[in-house]
């Protein structure tokens, strides 16, 4: 089975392990790494791709800056002050490296339960699509400060999982100090076979092969990449894991160098549309006029224009079914508005919304990538 180019995606998030972002010994970014990095990521924009970045490292740079051990596990709130300190600095040296070829980073910080909350998800994939059409790099990093669960349980890959399928990306890099998978653990068994492509799911016998091991700094071993491949991959987001510590990680996974690719069945649009047909339970209904039937059908938007009723009393991220006048369903989808909202905009014109809520929103009541016909 043949593996996929990397320059054939269009929307890349690049997560970055702490082990190559932050000297051990001496508790500061590895400047020079993080500069070729920048190179490998201008290549990918200057060819038309949308880059994100997912960062580790806060903590890692962060204990030394106050004082805290250079090694070894720390109390949980030690590690968020570690991160408070610590995040300063990797935001700093992103910009620096970045803006150095006039690109804007724009920071986003998450934690799990965003991407489990249906509003703060929406917001967060709404601002991190702006962020992109500006033509910004966001950099997402975990909110180390206020989270415990990923400080306990080094959720960085994890994270980065949940960031693709919140944002619909269809390529996921994790750079770290590993090459892929084995069989079994290659530190202990030096006969261990290096497995370069998955294919669909992952099974028990694909989650045997990986180890239990954690690093200091609380990022995760194959344990957690292999969690991550199973979101991803259940997202419609293909994932590849790489060795990220010599200099151009992207050019080398590009040059053909060693690696294990994770491949969905599905694109990331297909998988999203099905978890909205299938794993949502709607809040209540739109009524559409003929017009917006027609629209429907050949693949457009529902504008508030097309909208004549609106039913139950659901908030901003629901979802809700949308039927013709005669109370036939036509589908469902992900609202932009709350029923409140909707219905002081139904019938009006998208440039309008302003003017009666006091506020601009989407131009969409509900946009034709969160809409699921029957």
């Amino acid at each position: 089975m043949s593996a996929p180019q990397l320059k054939s995606g269009k929307r890349v998030i690049v997560k970055i392990g702490s082990a190559l972002l932050v000297d051990k010994e001496r508790g500061t970014v590895r400047r020079a790494w993080l500069e070729t990095l920048a190179v490998d990521l201008m290549t990918l924009r200057e060819r038309g791709q949308e880059v994100l970045l997912v960062s580790s490292g806060a903590i890692a740079v962060g204990r030394r800056h106050l004082g805290l051990p250079a090694r070894g596990r720390l109390k949980l709130e030690e590690s968020q002050a570690a991160a408070a300190a610590g995040m300063v600095r990797l935001a700093h040296a992103y910009q620096e490296v970045l803006g150095a070829y006039g690109v804007t980073v724009a920071q986003v910080l998450l934690t799990l339960d965003d991407s489990e909350n249906r509003r703060r998800y929406l917001n967060a994939r709404n601002t991190i699509d702006q962020i992109l059409r500006l033509g910004a790099v966001p950099l997402i990093n975990e909110n180390d400060t206020v989270a415990t669960d990923e400080i306990r349980f080094g959720d960085n890959d994890r994270l980065a999982a949940r960031v693709a399928a919140m944002v619909s990306a269809d390529t996921l890099v994790l750079l770290s100090s590993s090459d892929g998978l084995y069989d079994s653990d290659p530190t202990h068994n030096p006969d261990a076979r290096h497995v370069p492509v998955v294919k669909g799911a992952i099974t028990p016998e694909i989650e045997a092969m990986a180890g239990a091991k954690m690093t200091d700094d609380g990022s995760g071993g194959m344990v957690t990449k292999l969690v991550a491949a199973r979101m991803a991959v259940a997202a419609g987001c293909r994932m590849v894991i790489a060795n990220g510590l010599e200099d151009h990680p992207l050019r080398r996974l590009e040059d053909g160098g060693r690696v294990t690719w994770f491949l969905p069945e599905a694109s990331p649009l297909t998988a999203r549309k099905q978890w909205i047909s299938g794993s949502l339970k709607p809040d209540g209904a739109v009524v559409v006029d003929d017009g917006a039937v027609r629209a429907l059908s050949q693949g457009k938007s529902l504008l508030p224009a097309g909208v004549v009723e609106v039913e139950g009393g659901f908030l901003r991220g629901d979802a809700v079914i949308v039927k013709n006048q005669a109370g036939d369903h036509l589908g469902r989808g992900l609202i932009a508005y709350s029923a409140a909202d909707a219905r002081r905009i139904m019938g009006a014109k998208s440039r309008e919304i302003e003017a009666i809520l006091g506020y601009r929103g989407r131009d969409e009541m509900i946009h034709r990538d969160d809409l699921v016909l029957d």
